[in-house]
Parts: structure tokens; sequence; C-alpha cells
């Protein structure tokens, strides 16, 4: 992991919450106070942002994490995942910061996963989208990856991708990817986003690398499939739910794009418990 990246992301947090300026903490706990907390997982799910969650104690100093669940591996609910020991005033400031993260980080993991596991004996790859939280996108698709999904562009250098409004700017498909391939004429890979058949057979004569099929109902994804036959790869995209995902493994396509994964993910619940002082 990219730790200059993780610690401006942590110390932003960090700054925001005011951790060195916490009114309550700082009322009732010495300097040289020592205690231990319990790391719970209070849901199943998969875990995801251990070193991010460290990180953001290492920073504030003094205390001591023992790992009992590793990065990726299934919890359950009610196990433990850490045993932290150390200064109080620090596992008490930095306990939100430090939570909302791992939480964020593994909730993104747990449904990359689920989703993952619905289509993976398919041959069908879960990737995410650029639909991240500002600031946040290098851990987010982290955690993507954890899951067992796969990363689509991390950012617009990645690769040329023709959406509606691109299309609308150049004047056709076509236009569009001629435009790109005389920049762009082999380092980078095409994707032409459609929504209709002829825009599947612009795409194709225009010779783009991927197509996505978005938003399609069954008989027009299937007629899409069959006319594309190999020549391009399919992307396919729009509201995915688990019902849609088990409706997709009758279709030969590449992969499922899923914007929820990191724009609308709800967080493993996990939670620091058992506080007990030691000194």
């Amino acid at each position: 992991m990219n730790y200059v990246i993780i610690d401006d992301i942590i110390k932003n947090a960090l700054l925001e919450d005011k951790v060195h300026d916490d009114i309550t903490t700082e009322s009732i706990t010495s300097l040289d106070s020592k205690a231990e907390i319990d790391l719970i997982s209070k849901e199943n799910g998969k875990i995801c942002g251990l070193n991010v969650f460290s990180r953001v104690f290492e920073i504030l100093g003094d205390v001591d994490i023992n790992f009992i669940k590793k990065e990726g591996e299934l919890v359950r609910k009610g196990e433990i995942i850490a045993k932290l020991t150390g200064c109080t005033r620090v596992l008490l400031s930095g306990e939100r910061v430090a939570l909302n993260l791992l939480q964020r980080m593994s909730g993104i993991a747990t449904a990359a996963y689920e989703a993952s596991e619905i289509l993976k004996e398919y041959g069908i790859k879960i990737f995410d989208t650029r639909k991240t939280t500002p600031g946040l996108r290098y851990l987010e698709k982290y955690s993507v990856l954890t899951g067992g999904g796969f990363n689509h562009r991390f950012d617009l250098s990645d690769m040329a991708m023709v959406k509606d409004n691109h299309i609308l700017a150049a004047g056709s498909i076509k236009k569009a990817v001629e435009l790109i391939r005389t920049i762009h004429p082999f380092i980078k890979k095409i994707e032409v986003e459609t929504e209709s058949l002829e825009q599947v057979k612009e795409a194709i004569e225009a010779k783009a690398d991927i197509i996505m099929l978005d938003n399609m109902e069954d008989e027009l994804l299937k007629e899409c499939i069959n006319y594309i036959n190999g020549r391009a790869i399919i992307e396919v995209s729009g509201n995915m739910d688990e019902k849609r995902l088990q409706n997709l493994k009758k279709f030969k396509i590449d992969y499922v794009s899923m914007g929820k994964l990191t724009h609308s993910v709800k967080a493993l619940d996990i939670s620091m418990k058992n506080l007990k002082i030691l000194k």
C-alpha cells in the first residue's frame, strides 16, 4: 500500500476530527493512563483496512495492536479482530477515525466479495467504477481488490471511455473513436458505452476495444451479445443487485461494473469495546 497517500488521508481525517482537542477524553483521563480494548466485528463480512486502522494509531503514537484476524479474512459477528493496548487518550481520541476507515473499507470488500462469488464460476469478473468518495478512491479501489473484485479505470488517464455526452460532443461514436485513435493510435484502449443495438453496431464498426451494454433488458442484451460475437470485450452495467447478477449467469459476457460497490455501500459494523484501564 502507498503510505504517502494513506497518511495524507488519515492526517486530514484526524485534523477534521480535532483529535488533539478532545474535550471529553482530556477531561477524564491523565496523560500517563494506559488501557486495553478489543476490536470486535458486530456482523459477518470480509475484513479490509487493517493496515490503515493501525496506521491511525501509529501516527498518534503509543499503541500496540495484536491482530487476531488477517487482511481479507472473513469474520463473523462477535469475533475479536484485534486487541489494542496503549495510551488511553490515544485509544479514545483516535477511535472514530480509525473505525470510520476500517468500516467503510470492510463494507466495500464485503460487497465486492458477495458479488464476485455469484459470478466467478462463470468466468465473469466484477469491476468497480470511478463513483468513489472524493479523496478516498485509493482506499476504496484497494478494498474492491481485497474483496475479490477488479479495478476499472483508476482515473481519466487510464483509458478512453466514450459515454453519452462524449458522443454528443464528438457528433457520433465513430467520430469520437476516430479522434481518440488519432491522438492515441495504439497505447490506450477505447471503451464505448451503448444503450441500443444501433450504437453497438456503430461501436463495432469503429473497432472499439470494449463495449459497455448499459441498462439493457434481457432480450436486447442477448441480441447485442450475439451481434458482438467476440469482436470486442463485453461489459454489462446498470443498477446491479443480487437478483440481476444471478440473471447474468446465462449470458456470455466478460465483466460487470458496479458503481454501488463504492458510491452507496453499507459500512461493516465494527466497534472498539471492553475498555479496561491498566494504569
